[in-house]
């Protein structure tokens, strides 16, 4: 049985596109009817891309850090 995709593995994901392929439910067999495995799905999506997101802010923010004593130092 694969393994679900733990947020943390949105390091990995460099494209917003590559989020259905990382995206996996180890239970989706499991689930009690399609909708409801889709609906999971789509959901756990969500997270992954809200996730990437805030990577996203937190290397803009320690970029500007870096930008802004780089210029205190000149």
């Amino acid at each position: 049985m694969p393994k679900r995709t733990s947020l943390k593995d949105a390091k990995r994901i460099e494209r917003a596109d590559d989020v259905d392929d990382y995206v996996q439910d180890k239970r989706e067999s499991w689930r009690a009817t399609a909708a409801k495995a889709r609906r999971r799905q789509r959901r756990y999506s969500k997270r992954m891309i809200d996730e990437i997101t805030r990577l996203a802010q937190d290397d803009a923010l320690s970029d500007n850090e870096y930008d802004d004593e780089d210029h205190n130092q000149k």
